[in-house]
């Protein structure tokens, strides 16, 4: 088996991935992810706990991230203008090297499985504490960070959806869309948004 090769975490994200879709969470072993990458399962333990983190690896960095976007911006910024300049900073590295089919089939698979639900809901929530703090940090009281940051992520979550197609009659092909194209989505998301007052 080639364990050395560059890109095992990869190989082992994405065969994991297409075993979930093919047979399901629950029936997918550790030894059958690490042999489809072809990997032992040592190998597979070097780089994830357990199978559920490769789904969710890498996300941890995500808080942080979503706390400076919030920070950064100048301070005359409304909240509204913040959440537009954060999205801007996010959409352009969240899904960074992860093609539209990748992202599509990994929302597939947490759908599918209750666990993975809750553990995404976590990740959400975490999301979302992370990006309030950023506006309590910008001076905004408990309540309006709150707000803020249930509406940012609401935007996101929306342009997500947007992007990928779901809920599109004319949904597109994999790779169709960039990447880059989310935070033209976040933008237009915005806009509809403001467009309600």
């Amino acid at each position: 088996m080639a364990r050395w090769e560059p890109g095992a975490g990869e190989r082992l994200q994405q065969a994991a991935l297409d075993l979930f879709a093919e047979q399901g969470y629950e029936q997918t072993t550790v030894n059958q992810i690490a042999h489809r990458a072809g990997l032992t399962t040592r190998t597979f333990f070097r780089y994830f706990a357990d199978k559920r983190e490769v789904l969710f690896a890498g996300e941890e960095a995500l808080p942080p991230m979503a706390t400076q976007a919030i920070t950064e911006p100048p301070a005359a910024l409304s909240p509204l203008q913040v959440i537009e300049q954060a999205l801007r900073s996010f959409s352009g590295t969240i899904f960074q090297g992860r093609s539209i089919s990748y992202v599509r089939k990994r929302r597939a698979v947490i759908a599918a499985d209750p666990s993975l639900r809750e553990r995404e809901l976590r990740k959400l929530a975490d999301l979302r504490d992370a990006i309030g703090e950023g506006f309590r940090l910008r001076g905004l009281d408990d309540v309006a960070a709150l707000l803020a940051a249930e509406t940012a992520l609401t935007v996101f979550t929306v342009s997500v959806r947007r992007w990928l197609g779901e809920g599109d009659s004319a949904a597109r092909e994999p790779g169709e869309v960039d990447p880059t194209e989310l935070e033209a989505f976040a933008k237009d998301t915005l806009e509809q948004l403001r467009a309600l007052q």
